[in-house]
């Protein structure tokens, strides 16, 4: 595989379900044209990021995984011969989580993922967090692929970056709804650069609250043999606008990158990490909201 391309739709949200749906199928249309081999949503597309405080107007604006809005982009995927990354507002008990699942180009369910560290300081406290990370085998028209993915806050763990990586990843998407600002995206190049993995993040564009695009993508290859010395791992990083943005992604060189650098697992000590598994927390970190 020499490239791959994913489709960052950087959109702003409609005001019903029933139209979020439409104008999303509507534009992973458009990426296939534009030669899109993955299409990814920004965090919760189902429900623009949105999350009522009253529990009772939460779960109805929740949907299923097997329900008509998630799974037309299945049946999307396979008519387009295209993967398709949709975001969702899962309907989930005893709350909804915070969702994605990809389908591959052959409408297939290869990877469902619940946000593990949900925002518990704010309106994510109403929502159930995910309890693992995956990774999936992705088959594309380029070929083969192993895919992960994150949601926006596991981005400032390096823990959920580190076991996508340690699983087998060789690119994770995030979705994500937040204001990229140069701290967020140094998390995201970090994450990229320390486990050789390409990222690809798309947010919503300007006009949507609290949010102002720059979706991303690295490639976390840090150096080349024609270059000199180190290079940014940046592919792309759109402005404040919408639309769909294309990552490319150079899968063979990120192959053979990972074969022969020192990052990722080829030199770590996991038998020196043990108190990264202890529970234990400790001032000044205590907070009376955190769940485990």
């Amino acid at each position: 595989m020499k490239n791959l391309k994913v489709a960052l739709l950087q959109l702003l949200p409609e005001d019903t379900l029933e139209r979020n749906k439409e104008k999303g199928l509507e534009y992973c249309r458009r990426a296939k044209e534009m030669g899109a081999d993955i299409v990814l949503f920004p965090e919760m597309w189902s429900v623009g990021y949105s999350i009522p405080e009253d529990i009772t107007k939460l779960k109805e604006s929740a949907v299923a995984a097997d329900s008509d809005f998630v799974n037309s982009f299945g049946k999307l995927a396979r008519e387009l011969n295209m993967a398709i990354g949709i975001t969702f507002l899962e309907e989930y008990e005893p709350l909804p989580r915070n969702t994605l699942c990809l389908f591959d180009r052959y409408g297939r369910n290869v990877l469902t993922y619940a946000k593990v560290h949900t925002c518990d300081f704010g309106d994510e406290c109403r929502l159930t967090p995910g309890d693992d990370f995956y990774v999936a085998d992705l088959d594309t028209e380029q070929g083969d692929v192993k895919i992960g993915a994150m949601i926006c806050y596991d981005r400032e763990f390096p823990e959920s970056a580190r076991v996508l990586m340690l699983k087998g990843a060789e690119i994770i998407l995030v979705p994500n709804a937040c204001p990229m600002e140069i701290n967020r995206l140094s998390q995201l190049r970090a994450r990229a650069y320390e486990n050789m993995v390409g990222i690809a993040t798309v947010n919503y564009p300007k006009g949507k609250p609290d949010c102002n695009g720059h979706s991303t993508a690295f490639d976390g290859i840090a150096y080349k043999p024609s270059d000199s010395g180190s290079r940014d791992t940046l592919i792309i990083e759109a402005g404040e606008r919408e639309g769909i943005y294309m990552a490319d992604f150079p899968i063979d060189e990120i192959r053979e990158y990972r074969s022969q650098e020192v990052h990722g697992n080829a030199y770590r000590q996991p038998q020196k990490y043990k108190l990264l598994i202890s529970e234990s927390i400790e001032e000044p970190f205590i907070r009376e909201d955190y769940r485990k």
